[in-house]
């Protein structure tokens, strides 16, 4: 294959006729599509009461690749009956995470016991009743509970109250392997953990920061936001090891001239080695307060500790933070000219900053550089991590932390009586070590793929397999299924978003919550997550104090609670009924009044260490084009124009200092495992000295090395060796 030269446009108007003709016709697809339902996919803008390809703006047509796969996954047959009797785990887990996603919906439970090489069909009662039994037996410190980011904020947060009153706080969601990084640097600067501006905020920036981060493939709605950026004369630096088409340039389908003549996208793009951010950061922060182009009256009257962040940059030296970060000078001095020149500028990132052992660190310089010229607590300014599933942020809103906040665990307490344990709970890969070690022995997800989203996979699939009992929520097949696999594992069959049959609500990357109206089911066999979720929690524990699980298998009803204990939330308790989406209160900072406790921003000084093991490749594991998460839609990457999934992307320079030749098969070696039959490909667009492979397929070759103040994985910043 050869890699496009701009993202979306003709390809993606055909990509969607293609869909179509997989989900049984345009006119049924345009029908799921515009349902009234957040989108499937990113958090981004996405649909609710005015239709799934309406953004919170009400602009019309917002609609990606990306959702319309989720939808068409959604829309598949049932699995054959006779699926799990024709193949045997062995056979299951030499399908690709592709085979598994197309295999159809599940519509029964499903049971593997231990010893037994082909899951079997249970009833609901039996599966509910083995799984009450099995946390009867076990004390609450011996399980776990795993949230992925497509529920509704009506089932986190009733699963995380019955975890709670079960009496253990291991609860946690998938956002520690991806942007808790965020969450964290963000609230240590300003108080909250998510954006602090509007998706309008956006749209009139004159300059837009992207780093470490590829939305043309991830997160394609945004790429129409950036083309009303450069269409009104703004700016936007794209900070990437890997040069993507896509943010060159991207035709927007929706727009006639961006798809007959594409747009461009990135005004500068800057290449620094994996792991270089911070001390790019900090060289652009360094000049841009040598040429006193900083705002002093918003630092002394805004910020805290903005003396000692004046004395340390003052002390670094551009041309070694250069050489570190794998830039010149002059690209640096470039940035610095473009920052100096904006009135309102905006810094988005995904997980090319967080996926780093100093994850929180680059989110905190990511912070410093706004702070620096007054670009946080105006309108058309601020902090923008884009988040990557389409409710992680709401499932975190809502208690599903290993800590509650204060206010949640008080009002829960007083408001309703309720005794909440108070010991320290496990985060995501915490609870694997526990599991690992025979300490925890029952897990829960509620969707995902625990096993393809950790780091260290044969550390995963053991990790799992001394569970005397994993339980997942799905609707359809991955490779967690047949590669951790517990004393008993099962599967039980859910809903999607738009067959829920009553409505429920999500969260967006703006802090805006979203109410989808559910539909009818196309398949008889699955139940709603509440309904799954209450009927658990009324065999396991029976009703605790004024927690009746009966009334709490209604969505209003779990609306009701969250809006009397969850801050911010009070407007969710009228949204069933009004359909009124709203702002999240105190998270969107258009004056400089912050959610410290000084009210002030928080500067940080850090130190920049030079690049590890320099003379090693060094790897980041990404998604294709053709992937949602741990997701994989289709097995090429068009926009890399990669044909397969078993390959390593070098840069030609590399390949020829390491006597490799292309598509030469060789073995690629971590500190944490080995990947053999490896395809080797030519790829000018990736920072020499650098490499990329495919996630989740290289996990193996990630440590479970992770940011220490986060715990999020360092999937990003790998040292290989490549064996031929």
């Amino acid at each position: 294959m050869q890699p496009v030269k701009s993202g979306g446009g003709w390809r993606a108007i055909l990509y969607t006729w293609q869909k179509s003709r997989e989900a049984g016709g345009l006119w049924r697809l345009w029908k799921a599509m515009r349902s009234k339902n957040a989108c499937k996919t990113c958090a981004l803008g996405m649909g609710g009461q005015k239709g799934g390809m309406v953004n919170e703006r009400g602009t019309f047509p917002e609609v990606c690749k990306k959702s319309l796969q989720a939808m068409v996954a959604d829309m598949q047959g049932a699995i054959p009956a006779d699926f799990f009797e024709t193949y045997s785990i062995p056979q299951m887990r030499a399908f690709s995470p592709r085979e598994m996603e197309a295999a159809g919906r599940l519509t029964q439970p499903m049971l593997l016991e231990k010893g037994k090489q082909h899951y079997r069909p249970i009833g609901w009662d039996e599966a509910i009743g083995r799984i009450a039994s099995k946390l009867k037996s076990l004390t609450p410190e011996e399980t776990f509970w795993y949230f992925s980011g497509r529920s509704s904020n009506e089932a986190g947060f009733l699963l995380q109250l019955f975890a709670r009153l079960y009496g253990t706080n291991n609860v946690n969601n998938c956002s520690y392997y991806c942007h808790q990084a965020s969450g964290v640097g963000l609230n240590n600067t300003f108080g909250t953990g998510t954006a602090t501006l509007t998706l309008q905020d956006v749209e009139h920036a004159d300059l837009v920061f992207l780093i470490g981060g590829n939305p043309s493939s991830n997160h394609p709605r945004l790429m129409s936001t950036l083309k009303h950026v450069r269409r009104k004369g703004g700016h936007v630096i794209v900070i990437n090891p890997v040069i993507e088409p896509g943010l060159v340039n991207f035709s927007v389908p929706s727009d006639p001239v961006s798809l007959l003549f594409g747009t461009k996208i990135a005004s500068l793009y800057v290449q620094p080695h994996i792991g270089g951010d911070l001390a790019l950061l900090t060289a652009v922060g360094k000049c841009i307060v040598d040429r006193n182009a900083h705002d002093e009256a918003f630092l002394k009257t805004h910020c805290n500790q903005w003396p000692e962040l004046k004395s340390h940059l003052a002390q670094q030296n551009v041309e070694e933070l250069a050489k570190i970060a794998g830039v010149t000078v002059a690209e640096i001095e470039q940035i610095a000219d473009m920052y100096v020149k904006s009135n309102k500028t905006v810094f988005s990132w995904t997980m090319g900053i967080t996926h780093h052992a100093n994850g929180v660190e680059n989110v905190e310089a990511i912070g410093n550089l706004a702070c620096l010229r007054g670009m946080v607590g105006k309108p058309h300014t601020g902090m923008m991590p884009i988040r990557g599933h389409s409710n992680v942020q709401g499932i975190g809103s809502v208690g599903v932390t290993p800590k509650l906040k204060d206010a949640i665990f008080e009002r829960l307490q007083c408001d309703y009586g309720l005794k909440l344990p108070e010991t320290t709970g496990l985060d995501t890969l915490g609870c694997m070590e526990a599991a690992e070690r025979g300490e925890i022995k029952f897990g829960l997800c509620l969707g995902g793929n625990l096993f393809g989203s950790n780091p260290d996979s044969d550390y995963a699939r053991e990790a799992l397999s001394r569970l005397e009992m994993l339980v997942t929520l799905s609707t359809t097949l991955n490779t967690g299924h047949a590669h951790a696999t517990a004393d008993e594992t099962l599967i039980l069959p859910v809903l999607a978003r738009d067959e829920e049959p009553e409505p429920t609500t999500q969260e967006s990357m703006f802090n805006f919550v979203r109410l989808s109206s559910g539909g009818k089911p196309r398949h008889t066999g699955p139940l709603s997550e509440i309904s799954v979720i209450s009927r658990m929690a009324s065999e396991t524990l029976g009703d605790v104090g004024p927690v009746n699980w009966s009334d709490l298998g209604h969505s209003e009803n779990i609306r009701s609670m969250i809006g009397t204990v969850v801050p911010g939330y009070e407007k969710i308790r009228e949204i069933g009924s009004s359909g009124k989406e709203f702002q999240i209160d105190g998270r969107t900072f258009h004056a400089p009044k912050f959610s410290t406790p000084s009210g002030k921003a928080q500067l940080h000084v850090h130190h920049v260490n030079p690049r590890q093991q320099a003379e090693a490749l060094q790897l980041m594991t990404v998604r294709s084009e053709g992937q949602f998460n741990t997701v994989v839609y289709e097995d090429y990457d068009l926009y890399r124009g990669i044909d397969r999934r078993d390959v390593i992307l070098l840069h030609p320079d590399d390949i020829s200092r390491l006597q490799l030749t292309e598509k030469q098969q060789v073995s690629v070696k971590s500190a944490s495992g080995q990947l053999d039959h490896i395809y080797v490909y030519s790829f000018p667009g990736i920072k020499a000295g650098n490499a990329l492979m495919y996630y989740p397929e290289a996990n193996v070759l990630v440590p479970r090395t992770v940011d220490p103040r986060s715990k999020t994985p360092a999937f990003k910043g790998i040292a290989i060796e490549i064996v031929s």
